[in-house]
C-alpha cells in the first residue's frame, strides 16, 4: 500500500512553541488550522466551536424542513 502524501496534513496543538516543518519523501507537508477525525471537527486549540456551529446549522435546516411540511400551526387541536 502506498502512502498518499496529498491527503496528509499537520495539526499543531501546542501553544507558543515554534512550529516545525515536516517532509515525506522530499515533499513538505502542509499544516491545517482544523481537522476532522471520527466526524468531529477540532481546531488548533482543541476547540469544537466550529463543530457545534455546523451541528446547529444542520438542526436548523431540519427544523425548517419540518415547519414547511406542516400545513397547520394552530396550538389548539380539534378533537
Amino acid at each position: 500500500m502506498k502512502f498518499n502524501k496529498a491527503k496528509c496534513e499537520i495539526l499543531y496543538v501546542s501553544q507558543g512553541k515554534p512550529k516545525h516543518k515536516y517532509s515525506v519523501g522530499g515533499e513538505w507537508i502542509d499544516s491545517s488550522p482544523e481537522e476532522k477525525d471520527f466526524r468531529v471537527l477540532v481546531d488548533e486549540k482543541l476547540n469544537m466551536i466550529q463543530q457545534c456551529a455546523l451541528a446547529d446549522q444542520k438542526a436548523s435546516c431540519i427544523l425548517d424542513c419540518i415547519k414547511r411540511s406542516v400545513t397547520s400551526r394552530l396550538r389548539e387541536v380539534a378533537q
